[in-house]
Formats: C-alpha cells, sequence, structure tokens
C-alpha cells in the first residue's frame, strides 16, 4: 500500500484553501430522525404523542408521557434504489445494509407528595441516527462539455510559477508546496497543467492565461459516485409533567458527522486536433465534525381525547474537520508518440477547521386519541434552509457562499400524518409525509414523498414493533462545483424495514 503524506493547508485566507459549497452545508443540516419502528410506522407524526423513544428525540417534553421506566432499540434494513441520467445515458444502481440506528433509555421519577402539582419528573438519553451518508450511482453520456473547463476555471489567472513544478521537484513536493503557499484552487490548476490538460499562452513564469490541449466536440464520460457514513445525534432530556394536563421538557443535543465520498471520471474523446484524449480524475473527502443543539418542547392535553404539541429546536452550531486526496491521469497523443501522464501526488491535504451553524427548525402537533382502540396524529414543522451559514462570516469565501445560500435556499415545510388500530394485543399503523424541498428552484432537489405501513405486538412489559417505510426524492447531482458543472439526475427510492423491541424497565 502506498503511504500518504499529510498536508495541513493553513497559511492563507480560507478563501484561497477550502473546498465547501453548499451541498456540504445541506447536507450536514438536514435533521431527518430515523427513529424506532413505531414513531416511522406514523412517518414520525409524533409531536402531541410522546411515550416512545425517538419522539424524545423530537418533542422532549414526550419523555414525561412514560408513566414507567422504559428503553428500547432499533434494528433496520435499509435499501437504496437510484436511477441514473445523465445526457444519452441511463443506469440502475443499489445499495442495502443491516444498521443499528436507534437506542435509549428513560427514568420515571414519581412524586411521592400528592399535594404538589408536579406528578413526575423524567430524565433520559436517547441516541438517534438522523441521516444515513450510505449511496453510490454510477453516470455515463456522450457530453459536450469536457472536464478541461475545470482545471481552466481554477488556472484562468493564476501565475505559471505558481501552479507549477521548478526544476528537480518531484510531483508530490510541488503538489504540497502549491498547497502551502497558495492553497488548493492553484493544486487544481497544478494538476491540470502537469497532466497536459492545460497549455500557458506564453511559456513564462508571468503568465497568467491558458488553453486546453482537449479540442471542442463530443466526449463519452462515466462518472462513479460512492459515499458513506451518517449524521447522529445523543440526546440528554429532562421533562416533567404538570397536573394531568400539561408536560415540558428540555432536551441537550450531541451532534456528529462523520462522512466519506470518492468521485471518479473518466472522459474520453477522439476530437480532431485533440492532444489528450482520455481523462481519469480521482477525488476521495472525508470530512468528521461535532456539533450542539438544545430543544424545548410541551405537550398540552386540551381534552381528554385531544392534545397539542410544540417544539423549538435551536440552531446546531458545528466545528467540521475536511480532508482531501486527488490524482490525475491522461493519454496524450502528440507528434512524437503517445504516452501516459499520472499526476498522483500521494498527499492528504487537512484543511483547518470551519464553522456551520445550521438552521434552528419550529414544529407543531395535534394528535386525537380514541381511548385505547387507537389515535390519528399530524406534525408541521418549518425551517429556513436560507439562514445556513458558514463560520466565520469575515471571510470572503465563506460570506459569498452565504449570500449564494441566502438566495437560492429557502424555508421548507413539512407535513406529517399518521394513524395507529389497536386490536388485543395488536397496533396497527400507517403514515404519510411530504417535505418540501430547500430550493428556491425545486429541479435542483425535488419535494419528498412518503409512506410507512407497521405492525406491533404488546406482550405487556415487552413490545415487538415492525415497520415498512419509503420515500422517493430526485436530485441533479452536478458532477463539480465550476468548470464541468453538467447534472447527473438521480431518482431515488429508499425503502427501509424496521425492528424494535421496547420493554419497560
Amino acid at each position: 500500500m502506498k503511504k500518504l503524506t499529510i498536508l495541513i493547508i493553513g497559511v492563507l485566507s480560507m478563501s484561497n484553501l477550502f473546498a465547501q459549497d453548499i451541498s456540504d452545508a445541506l447536507r450536514y443540516s438536514e435533521d431527518n430522525i430515523q427513529g424506532s419502528a413505531r414513531f416511522r410506522a406514523l412517518s414520525g407524526a409524533f409531536g402531541a404523542l410522546g411515550g416512545d423513544m425517538s419522539a424524545v428525540s423530537l418533542n422532549p417534553a414526550g419523555s414525561a408521557v412514560f408513566n414507567r421506566s422504559h428503553a428500547s432499540f432499533s434494528l433496520s434494513s435499509l435499501n437504496i434504489d437510484n436511477e441514473v441520467s445523465y445526457f444519452n445515458g441511463r443506469n440502475s444502481d443499489s445499495d442495502s445494509k443491516i444498521d443499528l440506528h436507534q437506542a435509549g433509555g428513560v427514568f420515571v421519577f414519581q412524586n411521592t407528595n400528592e399535594n404538589s402539582s408536579w406528578k413526575k419528573f423524567v430524565i433520559s438519553v436517547a441516541y438517534d441516527k438522523t441521516a444515513n451518508h450510505d449511496d453510490q450511482w454510477f453516470a455515463n453520456g456522450s457530453n459536450t462539455n469536457s472536464v478541461d473547463n475545470y482545471f481552466l476555471a481554477y488556472a484562468e489567472g493564476l501565475r505559471l510559477d505558481e501552479i507549477s513544478r521548478f526544476t528537480g521537484e518531484t510531483i508530490s513536493q510541488a503538489y504540497s508546496e502549491i498547497g502551502s503557499f497558495y492553497g488548493y484552487g492553484n493544486q487544481q490548476a497544478f494538476l491540470g497543467y502537469e497532466s497536459f490538460i492545460l497549455e500557458p499562452v506564453n511559456d513564462i513564469n508571468s503568465n497568467t492565461a491558458y488553453f486546453s490541449n482537449i479540442s471542442e466536440g463530443s466526449f463519452d464520460q462515466q462518472y462513479d459516485y460512492i459515499s458513506q457514513g451518517y449524521n447522529g445525534k445523543v440526546t440528554f432530556n429532562a421533562a416533567t409533567q404538570y397536573e394531568d394536563k400539561l408536560y415540558l421538557g428540555i432536551n441537550l443535543n450531541a451532534h456528529f458527522i462523520n462522512y466519506e465520498k470518492f468521485t471518479s471520471l473518466r472522459e474520453s474523446n477522439s476530437n480532431t486536433g485533440s492532444l489528450v484524449t482520455n481523462v481519469n480524475f480521482d477525488n476521495s473527502l472525508l470530512t468528521i465534525g461535532n456539533g450542539f443543539s438544545f430543544q424545548l418542547g410541551a405537550i398540552l392535553k386540551l381534552t381528554k381525547e385531544l392534545r397539542a404539541g410544540f417544539t423549538y429546536n435551536s440552531p446546531t452550531w458545528f466545528r467540521i474537520n475536511e480532508e482531501t486526496s486527488q490524482s490525475v491521469s491522461t493519454f496524450v497523443d502528440d507528434i512524437n508518440g503517445g504516452f501516459t501522464a499520472n499526476v498522483n501526488p500521494n498527499i492528504i491535504n487537512i484543511f483547518p477547521e470551519y464553522r456551520l451553524r445550521s438552521p434552528g427548525k419550529i414544529s407543531g402537533s395535534l394528535a386525537y386519541i380514541f381511548g385505547n382502540k387507537g389515535l390519528l396524529s399530524f406534525d408541521y414543522s418549518r425551517r429556513d434552509y436560507s439562514n445556513i451559514e458558514f463560520r466565520p462570516e469575515n471571510d470572503t469565501f465563506f460570506n459569498s457562499q452565504n449570500q449564494v445560500m441566502n438566495n437560492i435556499f429557502k424555508a421548507a415545510n413539512t407535513y406529517r400524518f399518521g394513524g395507529e388500530y389497536k386490536f388485543k394485543q395488536f397496533s396497527f399503523r400507517g403514515g404519510y409525509r411530504f417535505e418540501e424541498s430547500p430550493y428556491e428552484d425545486d429541479s435542483f432537489v425535488s419535494d419528498l414523498t412518503g409512506y410507512s405501513l407497521g405492525l406491533g405486538y404488546n406482550f405487556g412489559n415487552t413490545r415487538l414493533d415492525l415497520t415498512f417505510d419509503q420515500a422517493e426524492r430526485t436530485v441533479n447531482n452536478p458532477l463539480y462545483s465550476v468548470g464541468l458543472t453538467d447534472a447527473a439526475t438521480v431518482d431515488s427510492v429508499n425503502s427501509n424495514v424496521t425492528l424494535s423491541l421496547a420493554f419497560k424497565l
């Protein structure tokens, strides 16, 4: 195995260093509790119900609904089916895994003072996965836009001696030095120049204009996308019950991010005049982060049957670290014959820590309880994604990205409906959810629709629940943020089978 050299990039302003864009900010800002089987069976419409571990992560007052101490854990079989279109190419990909994504316990302390209106005090700890990043898809098609535009976009305006090797330098040494002194953008131009994709207009150190050795025409492109990881949170909860009508709670949440992505582009052409006929461009990204948020919640019994819930989710304040590695190889066909140029620095770029503030959320809920026969529940939530912020705000790059997000993101509403019918020890459940796109133009990311069906059996002190749920969404994925920004359209269907075991302590 080749040993990678670690390069810590941290000399110049972040505007020259970072490869973050709005897709990263959105990915880490979406908070979608996967939850227990009962929670998923009602499509997450639990804000006014409580009495479920995942409901506690949704509304902190929900733990006070428990009359006895309680614990649960959940196991899911996750499956993603992707239909991918890219110009004239059509492909299908699927991925599946088994995952333990929810666990927690509630400890109920009854107030023995009969004269007090405060009936109980509850503390709980819960873990919930809030996003699954495991995904893979493959796109191919014929394009009139080449990857050379990616490298040209970075190179234009940069001096030749700031994107090329000095005499006697190796690829690794030059890539490392350029990253340390000039940043990530210069490294991209370096890859393009050293692989013969780019050519300077004037072969002098002060040159700042470039042209491509790839001629215009048609390009056969193949793009692989593989990602893995997750967002999760550990919730520390405290709640109380006032008389028989009001439940109040607070959550302190520790968030974490673990995300890995690998992309690979293969491009070929037979265009007249092209000196470079094949390009292979690989990129890897590792993201690690942690954050903090809090929630305040209440559930009020309006009548014996009707309940209302309200939750305030604070923004989440993240600290994020990223590492990248990359390589490019080309086949060059010139008058002296063909040869392969391999530009593989074997360098890991470690970027300075940055901060991200994801938007807060407000939620309102209603639930109607039909005695011991069943229930109907509705949840509404609103989150303004235009409030996402990279920090520090005084950095020019982050400030420009924040302005872009303020313009292209919007406030998105989510609607969740759920119902449950009980017959003896059995519970029959179903739900539906609709989530609006976070983009002003929903052609980038469409609205999400999903449904769920579930079955539960109550053994007395133990309950076993099984649920199937499915959600669909279409996403246009630009291959790169500059230059080659053509998008592969991915129609995703996420299907899950969840099994939960819950028991009274």
